[in-house]
């Protein structure tokens, strides 16, 4: 399997190194037991001669323009990681080469890959327009608005289509490239994680701080306070509205854009939020942190936990 590493100006050392640190376990592995037709040609291409990463090292690059049409290619994240200065990167020359460029082997065929911030770099090429896709949690929101057209679920590590693989944040291109080694052999995707001890993980939810992300928008910042006040005593659209001095429908609407997600939906993440940080924090029991956060039972709040962290109560309590 033929795959580019497409790196640009300011790539994220730890990205670009996690991606090929990963095939190259997987080539040794593969190697070792026997199978090394599983092998990975992995190639870091580039549109310049040099491409200096984030960390300010010189790194070699094969150039894109002359290299042999890949199978797959990923885009590992450029070092932006504040909504500002990642917008005027977007709009520089490199970016607009990367997605023609992204544009050219996607159409012949090549799947493609992005993590963490290069998820913004492949979503400005069009290519994920009317495709499922995840990207680094807290820059959620400004994905959200910047493309309408993806639809976008940040809570999730991974998420893969026939042509298209993202995942989310910094650590997220491990997850990435073992995705990859997953869709030519599962066993040695397994084995390639064990020999790297990564763990499995399907969720960004348990990392996300929400907060953070409500306080891109001024009416769900003042939403998410008053919120926060409520917990134990259930959710009301009227209530809240008549609060913050808006009507339902602006609301509703408002939360859609910024977080995609409902009223509710929202109000609901905050309670299982404030349940992880008492189970981390406290000894309280699961009984009273679910009366705590609004939950009439211990087992609603294992159940949610469970379903939205894919980590159960041990778990959490054990990753301190």
């Amino acid at each position: 399997m033929r795959i580019h590493v497409l790196a640009l100006n300011g790539v994220f050392d730890t990205g670009l190194s996690a991606v090929l640190d990963a095939f190259g376990m997987a080539n040794w592995l593969a190697e070792m037991t026997g199978t090394s037709s599983l092998r990975f040609q992995v190639r870091v291409v580039g549109l310049r001669k040099t491409i200096t990463t984030a960390r300010g090292l010189s790194v070699p690059v094969t150039a894109a323009v002359r290299a042999q049409m890949p199978d797959a290619v990923v885009m590992p994240a450029i070092s932006q990681l504040t909504p500002e200065p990642l917008l005027r990167a977007l709009a520089s020359s490199e970016v607009r080469e990367a997605g023609a460029l992204l544009r050219k082997w996607s159409g012949r065929g090549a799947l493609s890959a992005a993590a963490c911030v290069g998820t913004f770099v492949l979503a400005e090429s069009a290519l994920l327009d009317g495709e499922e896709a995840t990207t680094t949690w807290w820059l959620a929101p400004l994905f959200r608005q910047r493309y309408p057209r993806v639809r976008l679920d940040e809570s999730r590590i991974v998420v893969q289509s026939n042509a298209f693989v993202t995942a989310g944040a910094a650590l997220s291109h491990m997850d990435l490239a073992l995705a990859l080694i997953r869709r030519a052999s599962p066993e040695l995707a397994s084995l390639t994680a064990k020999y790297l001890a990564v763990d499995t993980r399907t969720s960004q939810a348990v990392y996300t701080i929400s907060d953070h992300l409500a306080h891109s928008d001024p009416l769900v910042r003042q939403f998410e306070r008053w919120a926060r006040g409520r917990l134990a005593e259930g959710f009301s659209l009227d209530q809240a509205a008549a609060a913050l001095a808006t009507s339902k429908r602006t609301l509703a609407r408002r939360m859609q854009s910024v977080l995609g997600k409902t009223p509710l939906a929202y109000f609901q993440d905050l309670r299982i939020e404030h349940a992880v940080h008492l189970l981390k924090t406290t000894h309280t029991s699961v009984d009273q942190i679910a009366a705590e956060v609004g939950y009439a039972e211990g087992v609603t709040l294992r159940t949610l936990l469970r379903r939205r962290l894919g980590r159960g109560v041990r778990e959490i309590r054990q990753s301190l």
